[in-house]
């Protein structure tokens, strides 16, 4: 579950700052989502990523091979970009969660700190002002 988690943010953070590199062009916004990548690659490293490597298990997840049809419905280039918002931010809450529960309980606090971020990233794009 972790390790799908942090697949999530990493690939919608990559979407996201794909959006803000070439489509918007906005400089400012395209680094604090590679800031937010770097981070998630620490909270990854803490997890022991060959360990969550180890135990993924695609073949079976029962999601994997179908497509959900809110999935194939993006209207325009910002509901891509909510969408994908949205699916890091409840990424996040995921780790931050489950990791209360296990030895890395600190790692709870990084993924809330992530999630944040995120929450105040989506609203600076979305009203234009500066966030911190």
């Amino acid at each position: 579950m972790l390790d799908a988690n942090c697949n999530r943010i990493r690939e919608a953070l990559r979407v996201i700052e794909e959006y803000f590199r070439f489509i918007t062009e906005n400089e400012y916004a395209a680094k604090e989502c590679k800031k937010l990548r770097h981070e998630l690659a620490a909270i990854e490293g803490a997890l022991n990523h060959e360990v969550l490597l180890k135990y993924r298990d695609a073949d079976n997840d029962c999601f994997a091979d179908r497509i959900q049809p809110e999935e194939m419905q993006r209207e325009k280039q910002s509901s891509l970009l909510t969408a994908n918002f949205k699916r890091a931010q409840e990424a996040a809450r995921v780790i931050e969660e489950f990791a209360k529960i296990s030895p890395t309980q600190d790692l709870s606090e990084k993924a809330k700190k992530v999630r944040f971020t995120l929450y105040r990233l989506e609203k600076y794009t979305a009203t234009g002002k500066q966030y911190g």
